[in-house]
């Protein structure tokens, strides 16, 4: 197989269909890349204009190099090879949306730093144990997450599951994409 692409290589692509300078761009598509990307690497903290940066479908297993990506309001890394989290407490401050299903992550402790997350997708990944769900609680505004298909609630009767959902997410307004009526 040929190399994997870098984000160098991704972002001058990505400039060259957009007819534009990745680095004062407000939305910019990484996704699908083939060769996938592999590696996350500073190259992203030059994007400092950037609030929505999608990486979906790829190959990467590290979160890095966002550090300087100050106005991030929504990333998405779907798809990939994740299998935690660490990386995004960079962008506590500012990242409103984190989008990681479809991955292999077991530990969601990064999340307890996040200030103003509103919206966890983290369907069918590796979340067993209600302890790494409780961190979900964390973040003083997230109120939508997903998270069928992990290890957690695979063998849950859905109503036990959302009925105990609810009671450790106190804030919760969605769950896996239908309103929580309480």
């Amino acid at each position: 197989m040929a190399k994997p692409t870098t984000i160098d290589v991704a972002l001058k692509n990505w400039e060259d269909r957009n007819k534009q300078e990745a680095i004062s761009a407000a939305d910019i598509q990484l996704q699908f890349q083939y060769p996938p990307i592999e590696k996350m690497d500073n190259q992203l903290s030059s994007l400092v204009e950037c609030q929505k940066l999608s990486l979906s479908s790829n190959m990467i297993e590290k979160i890095s190099g966002i550090s300087g990506m100050k106005n991030l309001r929504v990333l998405s890394l779907s798809r990939n090879y994740l299998k935690t989290l660490n990386g995004i407490e960079s962008l506590a401050e500012n990242l409103e949306e984190l989008w990681v299903s479809y991955n292999n992550i077991e530990k969601l402790k990064p999340l307890e730093a996040m200030k103003v997350l509103r919206v966890f997708y983290c369907s069918h990944n590796a979340v067993k144990g209600w302890e790494e769900f409780n961190r979900i609680a964390v973040p003083p505004v997230l109120t939508e997450i997903t998270f069928n298909n992990n290890p957690l609630n695979e063998n849950m009767d859905p109503s036990v599951f959302l009925a105990e959902a609810m009671r450790r997410l106190p804030k919760l307004t969605k769950l896996d994409g239908e309103p929580i009526i309480r």
